[in-house]
This record gives structure tokens, C-alpha cells and sequence, in this order.
């Protein structure tokens, strides 16, 4: 009996490493990714976007209190656990949207939604903690 625990263990473990690798591994590059105009941006071309476009909608997709421990200005809170397809997000499916979390796992993931919710220009650019510009608490 303790055999059998001990494999069932091991290859839940395994299984665990190899969901963990694979999901590290979407997101090791930095080059954009082709399909409904998602892509992936360096934050010094997500802060070009901004300014290019007033009407551009930056998602911070962290919780609420990652929020306000501080966010890039302008930032609309939209956790990513509360993005579902069954619920429309209150924007415009061409509106240019840019997204951001903490490190960018959450940002990928919100990105993706976003695009299979039929959302046509979505950019992740990865977390804050890569963000060298100004941050706020307001």
C-alpha cells in the first residue's frame, strides 16, 4: 500500500513540474505572438501606445489590492479570475487594449481571454515589475 502511494505521489509531482515548465515556457519570449492582433510589447512600446492613443485602455489585471499598493496611471483594475467569456468586458471589441499585471503570467493569460472573447487589438506588455515609469497610488 505504501507503494502504491509513493507512485501516485511521484506522478502527481511530475505532472505538476510538467504544467509548471510548459506554462513557463509560453511565455519566454518576448516576440509577438500572431493571431487577432494580440501581441507582446516591451513596456517602453506600451508607454508609446499610450501616448499615441488617449482612447487606449490599460488593464491592470491584478486584484484589487494589488491595485492600490500602486498602479500605472490611467489603469482600469479587471482582475483576470473575473475575466469569463459569459461576462462582456464594458469596451468596444476594436478599442486598442493594453495589458499588464504583476509579472506577466496573469497578463498572458487575460490577453488570451480577451482575444477568444473576439477583442481585436490586445497587447500584453507583462508586469509592473518591469515598468520604469511613474506609478501611483491614487
Amino acid at each position: 500500500m505504501k507503494e502504491l502511494f509513493l507512485l501516485a505521489a511521484v506522478i502527481c509531482f511530475g505532472m505538476a513540474i510538467l504544467k509548471f515548465y510548459s506554462a513557463r515556457m509560453g511565455r519566454s519570449s518576448p516576440a509577438p505572438q500572431t493571431g487577432g492582433g494580440n501581441s507582446v510589447l516591451t513596456a517602453g512600446e506600451a508607454k508609446e501606445r499610450l501616448e499615441a492613443n488617449p482612447d487606449a485602455i490599460l488593464l491592470d489585471v491584478r486584484t484589487q489590492e494589488e491595485y492600490d499598493g500602486g498602479h500605472i496611471p490611467g489603469a482600469v483594475c479587471f482582475p483576470n479570475e473575473d475575466i469569463l467569456p459569459e461576462l462582456p468586458l464594458p469596451f468596444e471589441k476594436d478599442a486598442e487594449i493594453l495589458v499588464y499585471c504583476r509579472s506577466g503570467r496573469r497578463s498572458a493569460e487575460a490577453a488570451e481571454k480577451l482575444k477568444h472573447m473576439g477583442y481585436a487589438n490586445v497587447a500584453d506588455f507583462g508586469g509592473i515589475q518591469s515598468w520604469p515609469y511613474e506609478t501611483t497610488t491614487d
